[in-house]
């Protein structure tokens, strides 16, 4: 994605395309898997650990990545791929988290299943994580 696309990307979600947040989008997306604060941090060498958490915090306000518990110690982000609704993140998919390299990757084309609450409740969101050995470290 050129650096135009990302801009637009940005502006498509209400989020002002500073240079800093361009630069946070570009790493989420060369990552190809969700990144925690400490990988971005260790990734971007230009931003300081408090100007990628504003960044993270203004893009998860704005629908632009999914925010990701694997059961680890790090929260984990990656880029949302929908663009039809902005005040929805209607593009769940599971995640792995492998517990020997401590990295999460998505996992596409898996279903997931559907949850019915009881009567009452309301889901603004949901983490379906598998856990175990990545192909990389079996």
């Amino acid at each position: 994605m050129n650096e135009n696309r990302y801009t637009k990307l940005l502006e498509s979600h209400g989020v002002n395309p500073t240079a800093n947040r361009i630069v946070v989008a570009k790493a989420l997306a060369a990552s190809y898997r969700p990144m925690s604060l400490a990988e971005l941090e260790n990734k971007i060498l230009t931003i300081d650990k408090s100007g990628i958490s504003r960044a993270l915090t203004l893009f998860k306000e704005h629908h632009l990545v999914h925010v990701i518990e694997d059961g680890s110690d790090a929260v984990r982000y990656e880029l949302c791929h929908s663009h039809d609704d902005h005040h929805e993140d209607n593009d769940m998919h599971v995640h792995f988290y492998c517990e020997r390299c401590n990295r999460t990757f998505c996992i596409d084309n898996t279903p997931i299943p559907e949850i019915e609450l009881p009567e009452g409740y309301m889901m603004t969101s949901a983490n379906f994580v598998v856990k175990g050995i990545c192909p990389e470290c079996k």
